[in-house]
């Protein structure tokens, strides 16, 4: 079966007698050759494809429908402006989320053919226009502009308004991944498509509390001063022409017309720009070292640590949360929602500062399968553990460094929160809760990894637990924070009795009580877990091999 690219190439490398054939009509089969390909492979993908256009089709009609119905609202145009620029960010970001969900983004498979960037540019362009996303923008685009046009020249500016919306995003979106292919291709760069669920999950918690909060001042009328620049911001301005040429403002009506022309022009030759660079520049697997290579681990924060194998275990757990994708996926989440939790429901007003344990308790699970998160690399771990002392080592050497984010990040949490709320009188005694959690979980965890360890498997974003092991998971998880709660018991039960016989005067009682109980639990986890983990190291090495 002759290939894309190979296709691609048979088209522009045609024998000379021919008449040279555009490179436009020739992307567009392209385009539409890889969607009928990825449709012959399995009935899931099929499946998927189908459902993924049909829902996008419900929402973009409903959405349309319900845009075309605030055609004369007082409100209209501030509502369709702001949604062009929700589209423009978008269409900006998305490319750098999801580098791999659109194989023609990425322009560097086409840098061995005979091409000339301006007419490979155009034909990108049209080719970009095939899909999902662009039907679905374009049906957005036409409820927004059927919301604000209003008599003959507003539908005919309505008529040029829509498609320059469209190319603007779609442009601004190829403009962005061209210039930024190099990152997406890389390691980093499969990091933030990683992490990209996330930031969709905190930007949408930020909307809901920004939307709650703006009905609750006045409704719509607040976003006008918005507005009134957004309008101004390419490619929102094509919309905004439309509601201007409505309004009979034709002079302002033309200086957002030229304006979007104008970005336009401007993002396709930074479009052309950046791909032609992309086509004559070596990329870094094409050039040799020029210089020798550092011991990083030597100097700068590593050599605060202690010598031997503690110094060594610990920075190889940092390691591990800044290079792998899944540690890294892990511990950002953790860090984030820790966060965003407490402060969200402080910001609503129902919140209360022990919710900072919630912080906690998300750092807290990290310390759990410790050497499952090591994958095949625990294999030369284990050859240095041959006795509980050197189990324990290990064991308290990753503890450390949780500890060393963990309880700094949880102070700032609990800061935070006593602040949002104005009650820092409970400050000392939440803190002291959470840094018993922490020392709780690290307990646990340390148990669970010797108990119940499993394997993570390498490949697939989404696969944290190997076929089979996920009765071990949950045991070994939910297990421990039952545990952990229990053997935080004495700090929770100080805690609600100080609040509930009104003792607040003898609330900061809790924090160094809470210090002492994590650190005492902490190092009673560790010895326990330490034998065990000495025992049972053949079997441990064969659950995280598996998968």
């Amino acid at each position: 079966m002759t290939t894309p690219v190979a296709a691609t190439t048979a088209a522009v490398t045609a024998p000379a007698a021919s008449a040279p054939a555009s490179l436009t009509p020739v992307f567009v089969r392209l385009k539409l050759s890889l969607l009928r390909n990825g449709l012959r492979g399995s009935s899931k993908r099929k499946a998927v494809w189908i459902t993924t256009l049909v829902f996008a089709l419900v929402v973009a009609f409903f959405t349309t429908l319900g845009l075309s119905l605030l055609h004369g609202h007082a409100r209209a145009g501030t509502v369709v402006v702001l949604l062009a620029a929700v589209l423009a960010l978008g269409w900006t970001f998305m490319p750098l989320f999801f580098p791999t969900g659109d194989e023609t983004l990425d322009p560097s498979r086409l840098v061995m053919l005979p091409l000339r960037p301006r007419p490979l540019v155009r034909a990108l362009l049209a080719s970009s226009l095939v899909g999902i996303g662009p039907l679905f923008t374009l049906c957005l685009a036409v409820g927004s502009v059927i919301a604000v046009a209003r008599g003959a020249a507003g539908a005919a500016a309505a008529v040029v308004g829509a498609p320059l919306l469209l190319l603007g995003c779609v442009t601004l979106a190829r403009a962005v991944a061209t210039a930024n292919v190099r990152l997406l291709t890389s390691r980093k760069g499969r990091d933030l498509a990683l992490l990209s669920g996330l930031l969709i999950a905190v930007g949408a918690q930020l909307a809901n509390f920004a939307s709650q909060r703006l009905f609750e001042a006045g409704g719509l009328s607040q976003l006008e001063p918005v507005e009134a620049v957004v309008r101004w911001l390419p490619p929102a301005t094509a919309v905004g022409m439309v509601d201007s040429v409505s309004d009979g403002s034709y002079g302002v009506a033309a200086a957002q017309l030229a304006l979007t022309v104008g970005a336009l022009a401007l993002l396709m030759w930074f479009w052309e720009r950046s791909l032609t660079q992309l086509m004559v520049s070596p990329d870094g697997s094409t050039i040799a070292a020029a210089r020798p290579v550092k011991d990083r681990g030597a100097g700068g924060l590593w050599s605060l640590l202690p010598e031997g194998r503690t110094g060594a275990a610990v920075q190889r757990t940092l390691r591990y949360v800044v290079r792998d994708p899944k540690t890294k996926a892990s511990w950002v989440t953790a860090l984030a929602i820790g966060l965003i939790i407490p402060v969200v429901n402080a910001l609503q007003g129902a919140g209360s500062v022990y919710l900072a344990c919630f912080g906690a308790g998300m750092l807290g699970v990290q310390m759990y399968n410790q050497f499952g998160q090591d994958t095949s690399a625990f294999w030369m771990v284990a050859q240095t553990i041959s006795t509980p002392r050197d189990a324990y080592l290990e064991l308290r050497a990753r503890a450390f460094a949780l500890g060393l984010v963990a309880l700094p990040y949880t102070a700032l949490v609990t800061a935070v929160t006593a602040a949002l709320l104005g009650d820092w009188g409970s400050f000392p005694a939440a803190l002291g809760l959470a840094v018993a959690l922490v020392g709780s979980m690290l307990c646990t965890g340390a148990l669970a990894s010797a108990l119940f360890p499993y394997s993570i498997p390498t490949d697939g974003a989404f696969k944290n637990v190997a076929p089979g092991q996920g009765g071990l998971a949950w045991m070994g998880i939910l297990g421990g924070m039952v545990v952990s709660a229990l053997i935080c018991a004495p700090v929770i039960a100080l805690t609600v009795y100080l609040n509930v016989a009104d003792q607040h005067g003898l609330s900061w009682t809790v924090l160094p009580l809470g210090v002492a109980w994590g650190a005492l639990v902490t190092w009673a986890g560790l010895r326990l877990a330490a034998p065990t983990v000495a025992r049972k190291l053949p079997e441990i090495l064969l659950a995280v091999s598996k998968g």
